[in-house]
């Protein structure tokens, strides 16, 4: 049995936690009270909730893998450590570290231990960021996972509307198809997707869902911008620069194709949207993206909303995983996110993209 790795769910804070330093004062006595005038009006300057001391120190002899090491850092003696490790192992009713000629490791029953320990240190650190969001100081880090169609204007004007009354949380972006984004949210390597293609996943729980249709992206000079109503049939008569199968788009235009028993022969396929613009730009070939808000930035072509059942059908989905409870920052940014999604508009004439 090795050494425990190093790095999980502690920090330096660690040392000011097994110090017993709480910064001025203690949430349960005044941060968060209410006394004669109401709400404390002293906000501290780092308070801390304070894990066990012998759990702090257990922890930081299972990193060192050494209980002098483990002392130097917390700055005590290591007789004083040694004590509070026999203490703890009396209070388990096993011992918790082989003693070694350079050092210590831990016993089954520590390793089990260990992992009780960290992960109470990680939900401590989480209840103190809900506390900090009860005394409007929200922070945090949310994770969401996107089609890369929200990324001109939707997703951007979100969080920056978001971040002017909640400062402390910053975001991670990732962009990628629909069944990578599904699968970055069942493991949660995201708190929120925002999707074309209906989730599939039976763990995957739709929070929001709105409108956005498919639309044909050409130039402002061609011939289809003359047209009062646009749909596939007319679109095949002119080069096709069309999205690959990891897309969502490409997908529904499968299926749009199929419904009008037209043929799809594509002169361009990519997974890039913006390699189908600049393609697009350059003379009669038409690419298709959904248009999901007629603010986005000119990028040189008309968007034209397709009249076809399906792709005027066509949906944006917000979701997460079902049965987990988000972090707070995510939490809130969720409903947030649900209003701007509702809130975006397609406008039935031809807009600018």
């Amino acid at each position: 049995m090795g050494h425990t790795p190093h790095g999980q769910g502690t920090s330096a804070d660690l040392v000011m936690l097994a110090q017993g330093s709480l910064g001025q004062g203690s949430l349960a006595q005044g941060s968060l009270g209410q006394g004669a005038n109401g709400p404390s009006s002293q906000r501290p300057r780092e308070a801390r909730l304070k894990p066990s001391d012998n759990h702090s120190y257990f922890d930081a002899v299972a990193r060192h893998g050494s209980i002098r090491k483990a002392a130097d850092a917390l700055h005590m003696a290591s007789s004083a450590l040694n004590r509070r490790i026999l203490d703890l192992e009396q209070e388990v009713g096993m011992a918790l570290f082989e003693r070694l000629p350079r050092g210590v490791r831990l016993t089954a029953a520590g390793e089990l231990l260990l992992a009780y320990v960290r992960r109470s240190l990680k939900d401590l650190r989480q209840v103190e960021t809900d506390i900090e969001q009860l005394r409007g100081k929200l922070r945090g880090v949310v994770r969401i996972a996107v089609a890369e169609s929200v990324t001109p204007s939707l997703l951007p004007d979100a969080i920056s509307s978001y971040q002017k009354t909640h400062p402390g949380v910053a975001f991670q972006v990732i962009v990628d198809g629909p069944e990578a984004l599904q699968d970055a949210l069942l493991a949660d390597g995201a708190d929120l997707i925002l999707t074309h293609e209906i989730p599939q996943q039976s763990g995957v729980s739709v929070l929001a869902v709105a409108r956005h249709r498919l639309c044909a992206l050409v130039v402002p000079e061609h011939p289809l911008t003359k047209l009062d109503s646009v749909s596939l049939f007319d679109c095949i008569s002119y080069p096709l620069a069309v999205p690959d199968h990891s897309l969502a788009a490409r997908a529904l235009l499968d299926l749009a194709m199929e419904d009008a028993g037209l043929p799809l022969n594509p002169a361009l396929e990519s997974d890039s949207i913006e390699m189908l613009r600049a393609f697009a730009r350059l003379g009669e070939a038409v690419c298709f993206s959904f248009r999901l808000d007629a603010r986005e930035p000119a990028h040189g072509l008309v968007a034209l909303p397709l009249a076809d059942g399906r792709c005027a059908e066509a949906g944006l989905y917000l979701a997460a995983r079902k049965g987990r409870v988000l972090p707070v920052a995510a939490a809130s940014f969720a409903e947030e996110l649900e209003a701007a999604v509702h809130g975006t508009v397609v406008r039935t004439s031809v807009s600018v993209a």
